[in-house]
Order: structure tokens, then C-alpha cells, then sequence
């Protein structure tokens, strides 16, 4: 088929000699008339003169490598459902944060590279501040990385440009993480307070890629600890994934003791 890779391992070679020379002239023939993207040669087979022939004549990349085919399609498979994924650039600060990656998002002045700060100081990793890159990797998995450009790198008003590796050293830093929540800060006002449900936070989701990441959006005020407050809602999230929610406790423990107290006789 055209823009296919075809792997060729000992089986395959030891099915072409079989063939006879005008049963394997005829395969190769065949095989070249589809117009493969490349030939892949597995287990260090050595290219046949012929082969190497007819891939010289139609253009074709001819490649070979030690490993054994079943090894090298995994790796072929991982190497291009990466290179060839959709990508998206989203403006925020992508962190790894108690193993979760997640992206840190506001408008211009809502503080996130010094949130990310914070962060840092306390264990976390970063990813990429500013302009981290997404692509789907897979139908459920956003990947996030830093352009090269970026990497280790944060910029914080009053501060420049900083590099958090100089700074904190290797363990600070990662190069790449599976976005699995979103959090938007968002500058607290009278009218946005009122309309937190206080029992249930403020959740929703953020669609990256066309998937829908879970997001919570948490009111930025001064004197707030929004690292211990990110750390709270990364806590959340990986409670709600295993099935808790606190909330939903909370409501069901004030039910049985309604239930329990006891009524007033008249």
C-alpha cells in the first residue's frame, strides 16, 4: 500500500529464498509497485543485492537495523504515533505536580509563572512555562512537552528569566508528562464569590485536543496559598479518579444523623 512501511525480518527472507528466483523478482516487483513509504530490514539481515537494487531504482529508503522485528514495529509504532499526532500550543505553565501533570492557566497577570515558582520549591517539576506544546498521542492521551527554545527556562516579573535547572538542579525538571488536569486562576471578585458552590468547588473540564481534561478553577486573591491550594486540588482529583468524593461523604454522613437523631414527641 502507498505511505506504508514494510518490515522485512528473517522469516520473511527465508520466505522469499523459497520462492525461487523468479518467484522473489516477481514479489519484489510487486512489493515496489505499491510505492512503500520505506523498507525496514529487522534481526541485522544483511540487503540482498536485489532488493537493494530495485529500492535504488524506485526512490525507496532502505533501513536496516540489529533489533528483531517484532521489537523494531513497537518501536516504529511508538516513534510515529508521536511524530505524526495533532499538536496544539496553549498559553499556561505545564507542571508535573505529586505525579499529575497539569497545566496552570489565567490570563496575563494572574500569576502563574511565580505559582509555578512556588511549586518548585516545594518538590514539584516543571514542564514547560508560557508555550507548552500538546499532542494526542493516543484516542485518551493529551502528552505534553517544552519547545526546545523554552526548556528549563521561567520568566517572573521583577525577576527575568530564570533557569530552573541552574537553580534546583536536574530533579526539578521533566520533559515531558500526560496532561490529566487543568487549573484556571482567576482573580476573585464579589460576584464570581457568590457564585462558588461551596459544597462542591468550582469543577468543570477544558477540551485540549478534542478531549475534555478536567479543570478547576480556583479564585486568585492576595494572602492566598495557591501552592497548597493546587496541591489540594491535585489530592482531589486523584481521590475523585479512584472513586471518593468528599463531598458526596459529607452529604451522605449528615443524612444518617438525621436520621439518627432523635424526634420530638409532641
Amino acid at each position: 500500500h502507498p505511505n506504508r512501511i514494510q518490515l522485512i525480518g528473517r522469516t520473511e527472507l527465508a520466505y522469499f529464498r523459497e520462492l525461487g528466483d523468479a518467484g522473489y523478482q516477481s514479489l519484489l516487483e510487486k512489493l515496489f509497485a505499491a510505492h512503500p513509504a520505506a523498507i525496514l530490514l529487522a534481526d541485522a539481515v544483511g540487503a540482498e543485492q536485489r532488493l537493494s537494487a530495485m529500492a535504488e531504482r524506485h526512490d525507496t529508503p532502505l533501513l536496516a537495523s540489529p533489533l528483531p522485528d517484532d521489537t523494531l514495529l513497537d518501536e516504529v509504532q511508538y516513534y510515529l504515533t508521536r511524530a505524526l499526532a495533532r499538536r496544539e500550543t496553549l498559553h499556561g505553565v505545564f507542571m508535573e505536580v505529586l505525579g499529575t501533570g497539569v497545566l496552570l492557566r489565567g490570563s496575563a497577570g494572574a500569576g502563574k509563572s511565580e505559582l509555578a515558582l512556588a511549586l518548585i520549591t516545594r518538590g514539584h517539576r516543571l514542564i514547560a512555562d508560557d508555550a507548552p506544546e500538546f499532542a494526542r498521542i493516543t484516542p485518551d492521551i493529551v502528552q505534553g512537552t517544552c519547545p526546545p527554545l523554552l526548556q528549563d527556562f521561567i520568566e517572573v516579573r521583577g525577576l527575568g528569566i530564570l533557569n530552573i535547572r541552574a537553580m534546583f538542579g536536574d530533579s526539578a525538571i521533566k520533559p515531558e508528562q500526560q496532561l490529566q488536569l487543568v487549573i484556571h486562576l482567576q482573580p476573585v471578585t464579589p460576584e464570581r464569590l457568590r457564585g462558588i458552590d461551596r459544597l462542591h468547588g468550582s469543577y468543570s473540564s477544558h477540551q485540549v485536543l478534542d478531549l475534555e481534561i478536567p479543570e478547576v478553577t480556583l479564585p486568585v486573591a492576595p494572602g492566598r496559598e495557591i501552592a497548597i491550594l493546587v496541591e489540594a486540588a491535585v489530592h482531589q482529583y486523584i481521590l475523585r479518579r479512584k472513586g471518593y468524593d468528599a463531598a458526596d461523604e459529607f452529604i451522605e454522613r449528615q443524612r444518617r444523623i438525621l436520621e439518627e437523631a432523635p424526634t420530638g414527641k409532641g
